[in-house]
């Protein structure tokens, strides 16, 4: 089976736009003017955050007793260190075997998922929700969203408490292991769930959309110290929801 070429790599980016930048300083002044505004305008129409995935783990953002009472240090050091790593490594041997750039960003390869085997599927999926679940949680989470966030989860919603009663379910009747999200979606904001390792970024997925907020329901995520008790360990999991993290995706994804 023919592997796609994914899309350009950073690296190969950063040398055009080096390039780039040499020609302006040779080129005659007309030339490098029209260059520079051309240039200009683009940047200015596209300065927002850029959030992508790489292949590798990050180190995760706090102590694994950080989010306690809420998800213990026990479940957190073997969550982090055995089941997101294990993605992680088997996403990379994946990558090696079907011939997938590693330079490249990670949401990429899962646009086009289905052209990969199950072997790449699941363990891209784990790597990236993984990296986006870590990253939405902290030790000074909780509460509610604010600004332009809060307002799009009220007019889409009706409130944060329809939003979250909506998310709540969607995590709570996800049949067996996977995820509950909110995602972005043409300037929609929706809620859903996928199975496994699945993701709304994935051209597969019947959840469509740029993940904002993702829930691990895999019994890995709370056994420990939940049990069978699925619905309290989601109850408990908002207090630590970095509302923060959240809109800086939310800023990123917006039209």
């Amino acid at each position: 089976m023919k592997k796609p070429t994914l899309h350009t790599s950073r690296r190969s980016f950063i040398a055009q736009s080096t390039k780039v930048t040499l020609s302006l300083g040779l080129g005659s002044s007309l030339v490098g003017s029209s260059l520079l505004s051309s240039c200009s305008s683009g940047s200015e129409s596209k300065a927002k955050p850029t959030i992508v995935t790489g292949f590798s783990q990050k180190p995760l953002p706090y102590d694994y007793a950080a989010l306690e009472p809420h998800i213990d240090a026990m479940t957190m050091e073997i969550h982090y260190t055995k089941h997101a790593a294990a993605y992680a490594n088997n996403l990379k041997e994946a990558a090696a075997e079907e011939g997938v750039d590693t330079e490249k960003p990670v949401e990429e390869l899962m646009a086009e998922i289905s052209n990969y085997s199950t072997k790449m599927r699941n363990n891209g999926g784990g790597h990236y929700n993984h990296e986006l679940f870590w990253s939405i949680m902290s030790p000074n989470g909780g509460g509610e969203p604010e600004g332009d966030l809060a307002a799009a989860i009220a007019k889409d919603f009706g409130s944060f408490s329809g939003f979250a009663e909506k998310f709540e379910d969607a995590a709570k009747t996800r049949f067996g292991s996977g995820w509950a999200w909110l995602v972005l979606d043409g300037g929609t904001l929706k809620v859903g769930s996928t199975p496994n390792q699945d993701n709304p970024l994935m051209d597969l997925s019947e959840l469509k959309g740029q993940p904002l907020l993702g829930i691990d329901v895999w019994e890995h995520a709370y056994y420990l110290n939940y049990q069978n008790e699925r619905p309290r360990y989601i109850s408990s999991w908002w207090n630590v929801v970095n509302w923060a993290a959240v809109q800086e995706r939310f800023d990123a994804f917006k039209a």
